[in-house]
């Protein structure tokens, strides 16, 4: 029997309309895509991505409510007030009368102002004298511990500072500095100064670097950057009272160990494979990227979104159980117990989700199984946290800065994003002033002694 060449040409349809439908079903995924369901970052969600509300409006108006504690600013010591002005009465307000007496406790108000600002300049004359016996010249030196640049110590902190801490750009800086301090200064010398306190900052920034690789507990994460080679990475790493950034140029498990050290102590990362070197008994994954991950599985349909939304409220009642240990109202043992059985289904449902039809979800649940002892060292173990919001954090006020600087144009400007970055994170997280310590290690590169330590001390939490 002749075969009917209409069903060749129905079949070749049918495999036509299938691949169709699969590349249209992962095109829509494509723009489904946000920073609730996958690694995004917020700020690529764009204005018609409405902002998740995280809890039901309450009616109220904005702003403090009746009864909330009142914040009066304190008022300063009368040794530190510049000038002291009494405003006695002349007459009664009411009836006009003539007021005598004195008020032993008068009302004080304190009125702050800035003071005008203007460089302080130290100039040096240097003598050349002729010498009576040979007839040589010589030229006075500058003395020990003088640059022989324009700029001193504060000037190099301040602009170290405003860079850094501030992401200004150097045109900025150097209109600010003439507004403010009516310091000229031109780009160039904003560049050198730059590089000065990149230099400052070299020795301190090593010695945290070697105190988070070997601390404890530490969270990890990575961005993009840009150079004049292309993309590069923006390591982070986080620790309590130190964080330390490193720019590299690959995102691999070579550029992890490097950036980290050794393996040792907790790491907290997301499921990236450039941390996989890392023992599995030593690490924690972020629940915040799995959630993540359980969003776009549920967003699939089908056998998809049973799986999904099952993980998701698993995920719900875990941090529902964890919101009450860290405020005190459920012990850790409870809470040991409550989720033994909840392990137990999350791992089913993985499992589950590794035999469905779907081929992204079944791949992604089988990459979180393979990983699974991870999910739950925070159960276990005191001082560990479930989410790699941390990193996350501090790795933001690097993300502004690329996107308003576009990156750096050279390894000294990539390696002083990582110092001042690291320097400006860890003294924030001290309580310490970034500004004062940046003077400091100019002045102790300036002089040749011991620089400044970003280390806490022995005493710190």
């Amino acid at each position: 029997m002749t075969p009917d060449p209409r069903d060749a040409r129905i079949a070749e349809l049918e495999k036509l309309l299938a691949e169709a439908l699969a590349r249209i079903a992962a095109l829509e995924e494509l723009l489904r895509k946000s920073s609730i369901n996958s690694s995004k970052p917020p700020s690529s969600d764009g204005p018609e991505k409405k902002p998740v509300r995280r809890a039901k409006p309450s009616g109220r108006n904005a702003g403090g409510q009746p009864g909330h504690k009142a914040w009066m600013r304190p008022l300063v010591p009368a040794e530190q007030v510049d000038r002291h002005h009494e405003c006695v009465p002349d007459e009664c307000a009411h009836c006009a009368a003539p007021l005598r007496g004195h008020d032993p406790t008068p009302l004080l108000h304190q009125v702050f102002h800035l003071p005008e600002i203007r460089p302080l300049v130290d100039q040096y004359a240097l003598h050349a004298l002729g010498c009576g016996a040979c007839g040589a010249v010589t030229r006075a030196e500058l003395p020990t511990g003088v640059p022989t640049r324009s700029f001193g110590p504060s000037v190099v902190a301040t602009i170290a500072l405003l860079m850094g801490a501030y992401r200004m750009s150097k045109r900025s800086v150097q209109v600010l500095l003439a507004d403010v301090f009516g310091l000229s200064i031109s780009l160039g010398a904003i560049i050198g100064s730059q590089n000065v306190a990149s230099a400052a900052l070299a020795v301190p920034v090593a010695e945290a670097h070697r105190y988070v690789s070997e601390a404890a507990v530490k969270h990890a994460d990575e961005t993009g950057w840009f150079d004049e080679t292309g993309l590069v990475w923006l390591w982070a790493a986080v620790t309590p009272l130190v964080t330390v950034f490193l720019i590299q140029a690959h995102r691999s498990t070579v550029a992890a160990q490097a950036f980290l050290g050794k393996a040792k102590g907790v790491l907290i990362s997301d499921r990236y494979s450039a941390y996989n070197w890392w023992p599995l008994w030593d690490r924690q994954v972020c629940w915040a990227h799995l959630i993540r991950d359980f969003t776009a599985i549920a967003e699939r349909g089908g056998e998809s979104k049973r799986i999904g939304d099952g993980l998701l409220a698993e995920s719900k009642q875990l941090f529902l159980w964890w919101n009450r240990v860290r405020d005190g109202t459920l012990s850790r043992d409870s809470f040991r117990k409550y989720t033994s059985p909840l392990r137990k289904r999350v791992a089913a449902l993985l499992l589950e989700g590794t035999c469905v039809a779907h081929p992204k979800t079944a791949r992604t649940c089988a990459r979180i199984q393979r990983v699974a002892c991870c999910l739950w060292y925070f159960v276990d173990q005191d001082g560990i946290e479930p989410t790699n919001n941390r990193a996350e954090r501090a790795v933001r006020h690097g993300v502004l800065w690329r996107k308003s600087s576009l990156g750096t144009k050279s390894l000294t400007g990539s390696e002083f994003v990582g110092r001042i970055l690291t320097a400006q994170a860890t003294l924030r997280q001290q309580g310490r002033n970034v500004l004062a310590f940046l003077r400091a290690a100019c002045e102790a590169q300036l002089h040749g002694t011991t620089p400044p330590s970003l280390l806490p001390p022995l005493d710190a939490n």
